[in-house]
């Protein structure tokens, strides 16, 4: 599907140029994953893009749970929430939808 949109990607599928990110290729990004993006999962992306904004790095899962658990709320800001929203990782994975880099420490 991203092919389709002439976006490039490295062999994981993050996108090589981060101002090639879309609404629209945050949703193809999903849905070869089998995920349809709902406003919790948006949530979660807008933090990671603005987070990366301000520091210029995507953050590992922990540093991520902690700051969503601030912005969002400790019902949101757990390991077991945002592992429900994305279960293949969700440093990893929200970070590749939101069309940031691989997070550091992230195998």
């Amino acid at each position: 599907m991203l092919d389709q949109l002439n976006i490039s990607t490295d062999e994981e599928g993050y996108l090589l140029n981060l101002e090639d990110w879309t609404i629209d290729i945050a949703n193809a990004m999903a849905k070869a994953d089998d995920c349809e993006l709902t406003p919790n999962h948006w949530e979660v992306i807008d933090f990671l893009r603005g987070y990366y904004e301000q520091y210029e790095i995507a953050p590992a899962i922990r540093i991520l749970t902690k700051q969503i658990g601030k912005k969002l709320g400790q019902e949101k800001g757990n390991s077991k929430y945002l592992y429900e929203l994305f279960p293949h990782g969700p440093a990893k994975q929200a970070c590749k939808y939101a069309g940031l880099p691989k997070p550091t420490g992230c195998v």
